[in-house]
C-alpha cells in the first residue's frame, strides 16, 4: 500500500490506497501478501523521498528562453526484480535500445514528458534546471505499482492479473514524473485538499503528456489515467477517468471507482492522507471541463492556466477554492480580464461545486 504518513514528503505511487485495500479485502492469500509487500516498499521509499526534497521546494522554476536547445538527459536501470534502486544501468541518453521493452518505454516516456514541459512551458526537466531523469524497470517481482521516490522513477512489471507492466502507459509515466515537478516547484503538501490538488496536477499533466505525444485535441482524447495497464480480466477502462470520475472501473476484485466529481460528494476521511486519491476527481473534472470549453489542444490554453497556477500559488496548503481562484486569475493575466478563457475557467469550477 502507498502509506503516506509523512504529508510533505510522501512516496508518490500510481496505485491508490483504496484500490490496494480492495484487493486486500477481496483477494486471496497471495494477493494479501502482495499488498503487504507494497506497504513495506512504500515505507522505504517514503524515507528516501523525505531526504531528497530540496529546500527550494516551494519556489517557482525558472523558464528557459524561447528557442533554447533542450538538454534532455535520461538514464534507465534494470532492477532485476529486486527492491534495491537503481540497479544496473542499461541505457543512457542517445544510446540505442538493448531490446528490453520496459526499458525502452521508460526511456521514451521520460523523453515525452520532458518534451511537453520544455516545449510548451519552458521548463527544463522536473526541477527546471536540467535534472537527469532516472528510471528503474523490473522493480521487485510481479510488482503492481510505479512510483516517484523523490529522485527517480521505479516501475513494476505487474503480476499479469491485476496489472500489466506499468511502463506501458504514458499517462502513468507522465503522472509520476509530474509529482517531481510539484516537488521542485509548487510544493503542495500531500494532505487533504492540497494533497488532492497534488494528485490532480499529476493526473492533468499525465494525460497532457499522452495527448501531446498523440497530437490529440481535447475532444479526441479519452481522458483516462492508466488505460493500458489493467489486466485483461479486470472490468474497467483505467485507474481514473477525468471525463467521468467514479466510472473508471467496477470490478469484482478492485471494487467500484469511488472518485467524486462534485463538491456535494466530497469525501471527508482520515484515510489516504485525507482522501487525496479520491477527492482529486473534483479538480480533475474541473480541468476536463475547462479544456472542453476552450477546445483545441488542452495543453495550449487550459494547460498553461494550470501550470501558471502551480508556479505562483505560493501556498503549500492551498484549498480547492484557493486553487480555483488562482486559475481564474491566471486565465485573466494570460488571456485578458474579460476573456472567454477566464469566463469559461470560472464556469468549469462552478459546475463541480466551487464558486470563484
Amino acid at each position: 500500500m502507498c502509506d503516506h504518513t509523512t504529508p510533505s514528503h510522501p512516496m508518490q505511487c500510481i496505485l491508490p490506497p483504496h484500490m490496494i485495500e480492495a484487493v486486500r479485502m477481496r483477494g486471496d492469500a497471495k494477493m494479501r501478501k502482495m499488498c503487504d509487500a507494497l506497504h513495506r516498499e512504500a515505507h522505504k521509499a517514503r524515507i528516501a523521498r523525505q531526504e531528497a526534497s530540496p529546500p527550494t521546494a516551494f519556489q517557482a522554476a525558472p523558464r528557459v528562453s524561447r528557442g533554447a536547445i533542450p538538454m534532455l538527459r535520461r538514464e534507465v536501470y534494470d532492477a532485476k526484480k529486486r527492491a534495491t534502486l537503481p540497479g544496473t544501468l542499461v541505457r543512457t541518453e542517445g544510446e540505442p535500445s538493448n531490446g528490453d521493452q520496459q526499458a525502452d518505454e521508460a526511456y521514451d516516456g521520460a523523453g515525452d514528458t520532458y518534451n511537453l514541459y520544455f516545449e510548451q512551458y519552458q521548463r527544463d526537466s522536473l526541477d527546471g534546471q536540467g535534472l537527469t531523469m532516472k528510471s528503474s524497470v523490473h522493480v521487485r517481482r510481479k510488482f503492481n505499482n510505479a512510483f516517484w521516490n523523490g529522485e527517480q522513477m521505479a516501475y513494476g512489471d505487474g503480476d499479469g492479473r491485476i496489472f500489466k507492466p506499468l511502463t506501458g502507459s504514458l499517462s502513468v509515466i507522465g503522472h509520476e514524473l509530474s509529482h517531481g515537478v510539484v516537488q521542485f516547484s509548487g510544493g503542495l503538501v500531500y494532505q487533504d485538499q492540497s494533497g488532492a490538488l497534488n494528485e490532480s496536477f499529476a493526473d492533468v499533466f499525465g494525460v497532457l503528456t499522452d495527448q501531446y505525444k498523440k497530437g490529440q485535441s481535447a475532444a479526441e482524447a479519452d481522458w483516462l489515467i492508466g488505460a493500458e495497464i489493467l489486466g485483461d480480466d479486470i472490468n474497467g477502462e483505467a485507474l481514473r477517468s477525468m471525463k467521468a470520475p467514479g466510472a473508471a472501473y467496477d470490478d469484482r476484485l478492485l471494487g467500484k471507482d469511488p472518485q467524486p466529481f462534485h463538491m456535494d460528494d466530497y469525501l471527508n476521511t482520515t484515510r489516504d492522507n485525507g482522501g487525496v486519491h479520491l477527492n482529486s476527481g473534483i479538480p480533475n473534472h474541473a480541468f476536463y471541463l475547462t479544456a472542453q470549453y476552450l477546445g483545441g489542444k488542452a495543453w495550449e490554453k487550459a494547460g498553461h492556466i494550470w501550470y501558471d497556477t502551480l508556479q505562483d500559488v505560493n501556498n503549500p496548503h492551498a484549498t480547492f477554492a484557493e486553487w480555483a481562484d488562482m486559475t481564474v486569475a491566471k486565465a485573466r493575466k494570460r488571456f485578458g480580464a474579460g476573456s472567454r478563457e477566464a469566463i469559461l475557467t470560472r464556469r468549469a469550477w462552478k459546475l463541480v461545486g466551487i464558486n470563484v
